[in-house]
């Protein structure tokens, strides 16, 4: 018996070893990929949604992903870079003419070498940067410049001696150009031009840098399937993170009622923003107004649009009616290859603190790892759900390093479910009770009949105009519907719940056509017959994930 079981043993262990050395066989030797800014070794072979395993990448399931080729893709079509002086920015945009290559491919080559050089010369027409070493040959022709030209020059006609030229004014000259290169010219000044004729010989080329643009991504960028398999040298871009803005602390939490389950869902994209509209309507007090830059997130606080969020994919002039919110500080490749209707997986730093709905003792737990001061309220018992947290807003907790958790016990929580079926009145509902930008809403009753079965509670006359009818029932509601009178009675916007079955009239005591079926009561019903007119009731939207 022991000898079969020895040589049984022997058996597997041979048998596992073997199926371990066939799968690193078929997966093949470690290769070096990107993966959100960062060197992550992979086996061969490996595909997208094996390399977000391996990494822990933040990702999202139904979230896309970005794939670019690797970094040489990203440099082939990047055609601005950025010239950093004490003085300002002098920016150029490199020319996309096939002739031209051999001169953009050298500065694309070399254009570090001129960063901590100082200005070589300056005059009424030009200024020169360098010098550098170069392969060219130099011509001794005569060309003509424009103004905002940009050139290579091999000095004294020693291409030891090779320098970049920035025109301020026509002029005919001969600066040693490379030969067989027409006039020299590879690019333009685009912006700066006060900056480039501030500059002297004195200052000093602080930095160069690439200009991202959103063009410069999508070109690069391949497909998001994650079952492509990866080669060496890929970049993979999973997730956002947001900065969120401290000077506008209010309007951040907006931003933040945007994100689900660490998801966002891109409503509408253009060449220079990514917008996300699902809180339009919802304005805010303007907060702090900057210039709208690449990564630049801002809030639309009034006017027409009030409500929706734009995350920049190319500069734009501030104005006064868009509020800054956050900046992108990595992923925004991710919102350059973005469309209508897809997810992107979102993070933020500092995260929202976010205590409604955790229990007392919770939040007690997610505060002091924070190093944040819980004052109980309400119920204060360690199992009593949080429904209220004063400040509300992520910023004011982390300035006052303290927060109010006002508690309930869970059975007075009402659990709804609300209804794709009636939108108006959805929104209205969401925006009434305050579901719309947090996890748990209030509403005030309005008139309890624990005996009549039926509570109602307190609209809103302003936010329910153009509550068309919609949704509305025919023959009977069930126990647990929530109504909404519609526009067509005077009590247009009140909500009603009833708590047995009705054929007579709808949950606000209105006929059915006078009543929008928004949703219904999931929890226990048995748990409202303790509320009386006046009391303030807290209410939960439970999603269908979370049913399942």
């Amino acid at each position: 018996f022991f000898n079969n079981l020895n040589l049984l043993l022997f058996y597997n262990i041979v048998k596992i070893l073997t199926d371990n050395y066939c799968l690193l066989e078929k997966r093949g030797k470690p290769m070096l990929i990107k993966i959100n800014g960062e060197d992550v070794d992979i086996p061969e072979g490996s595909t997208i949604k094996e390399a977000i395993e391996i990494s822990n990448a933040p990702y999202k399931k139904g979230s896309i992903v970005c794939l670019i080729k690797g970094e040489s893709e990203i440099q082939s079509n990047i055609l601005k870079y950025k010239i950093k002086t004490p003085k300002g920015s002098v920016l150029i945009e490199l020319s996309s003419d096939d002739k031209l290559q051999p001169l953009v491919g050298f500065f694309k080559d070399n254009y570090k070498k001129f960063i901590s050089s100082t200005i070589r010369w300056d005059s009424s027409t030009e200024v020169a940067m360098g010098p550098v070493q170069s392969n060219f040959e130099p011509s001794h022709d005569e060309f003509q410049y424009h103004d905002n030209d940009v050139l290579i020059s091999l000095s004294g006609f020693s291409n030891e001696a090779t320098h970049i030229i920035f025109i301020k004014d026509d002029v005919s000259n001969v600066y040693g150009v490379p030969k067989y290169s027409d006039n020299g010219v590879f690019a333009k000044v685009i912006g700066g031009r006060k900056t480039l004729f501030s500059l002297t010989s004195s200052d000093e080329i602080l930095d160069i840098e690439p200009v991202i643009e959103r063009s410069t991504v999508r070109d690069s960028a391949g497909g998001s399937d994650l079952d492509v398999v990866l080669e060496e040298g890929n970049q993979l871009f999973t997730y956002v993170l947001f900065k969120p803005n401290p000077k506008s602390p209010v309007s951040v939490e907006h931003l933040f009622s945007l994100i689900r389950n660490n998801k966002i869902e891109v409503s509408f994209e253009s060449n220079s923003f990514v917008g996300f509209y699902e809180l339009q309507g919802l304005g805010k007090d303007v907060e702090d107004v900057t210039e709208r830059r690449r990564g630049t997130v801002t809030l639309r606080s009034e006017g027409h649009g009030k409500g929706k969020v734009f995350v920049y994919r190319e500069d734009r002039v501030n104005v006064k009616s868009h509020t800054t919110i956050a900046t992108v500080e990595s992923g925004m490749e991710l919102f350059d290859i973005a469309r209508e209707g897809d997810f992107i997986t979102v993070r933020s730093n500092p995260e929202r603190i976010m205590l409604m709905m955790m229990t007392q003792k919770e939040s007690e737990e997610k505060l002091k790892s924070l190093g944040i001061e819980q004052v109980r309220t309400g119920t204060t018992d360690d199992d009593a759900i949080v429904v209220v947290q004063e400040p509300e807003n992520t910023i004011a907790i982390l300035e006052n390093n303290k927060v109010e958790t006002f508690g309930i016990p869970a059975n007075k929580l009402i659990k709804v479910e609300l209804t794709d079926d009636a939108p108006r009145s959805r929104w209205y509902f969401e925006k009434l009770t305050g579901l719309a930008e947090k996890p748990v809403g209030s509403l005030k009753v309005y008139f309890a009949v624990p005996d009549m079965n039926i509570y109602m509670f307190d609209g809103d006359k302003d936010e329910s105009k153009g509550l068309v009818p919609e949704n509305v029932i025919d023959d009977s509601y069930i126990a647990g519907t929530i109504g909404i009178t519609n526009m067509s009675r005077k009590n247009v916007g009140l909500v009603g719940i009833r708590t047995v079955d009705s054929d007579e009239f709808g949950p606000t005591g209105e006929p059915f056509n006078a009543t929008n079926v928004v949703g219904r009561v999931i929890s226990d019903l048995e748990d409202l017959k303790s509320i009386e007119d006046g009391d303030t009731v807290y209410v939960y939207e439970v999603y269908e994930e979370e049913e399942s």
